[in-house]
């Protein structure tokens, strides 16, 4: 179980990442800095890059030492 979790997190994070350079109306919906910050725009997705790595690096991280 803990492994689906991990591999979720991964590409979740990925998909974060990629929210960076794509405009797609589903990966917009998963955008992080939309659903946190009040006044979301376009200099403020480089959030989803930070946030994005940090997910999956955590993942990928519990993944190889789990």
């Amino acid at each position: 179980m803990d492994t689906i979790v991990n591999i979720i997190g991964i590409i979740y994070g990925l998909i974060l990442i990629l929210t960076l350079f794509v405009r797609n109306r589903v990966i917009e919906s998963m955008r992080v800095d939309a659903l946190f910050m009040p006044e979301a725009s376009e200099k403020s997705r480089p959030v989803n890059l930070l946030v994005g790595l940090l997910v999956a690096g955590y993942g990928i991280y519990s993944l190889l030492a789990g």
